[in-house]
């Protein structure tokens, strides 16, 4: 079975404030069996334009990502994010 993906591109607004949603993300991501490939390491953009911050999580499926996202804990938690930060948010099946 393919794994799951989620990819986050984000601009910060309030670095502060999005620490706690970093933090709770480390309890939730590994409940639906997630962990994070790279997330807002150092990286530069070589062709086209993007955010700031880059996150890559693996799940063991397509599923799996969605069940993540759609968790009610992750969208209490994500309220955090958004109010912190600007972005772009894709669930893709990896091959």
């Amino acid at each position: 079975m393919p794994k799951g993906y989620i990819i986050g591109h984000v601009d910060l607004h309030d670095a502060e404030s999005y620490q706690p949603y970093s933090a709770r993300n480390d309890e939730l991501v590994p409940r639906h069996g997630g962990k994070f490939l790279t997330r807002g390491g150092t990286s530069r953009i070589l062709e086209g334009t993007s955010h700031d911050r880059h996150v890559i999580i693996e799940f063991p499926s397509y599923a799996d990502a969605l069940a993540f996202y759609n968790d009610p804990d992750y969208q209490e938690n994500m309220k955090i994010r958004q109010a912190a930060s600007e972005g772009t948010i894709i669930v893709l099946e990896g091959v």
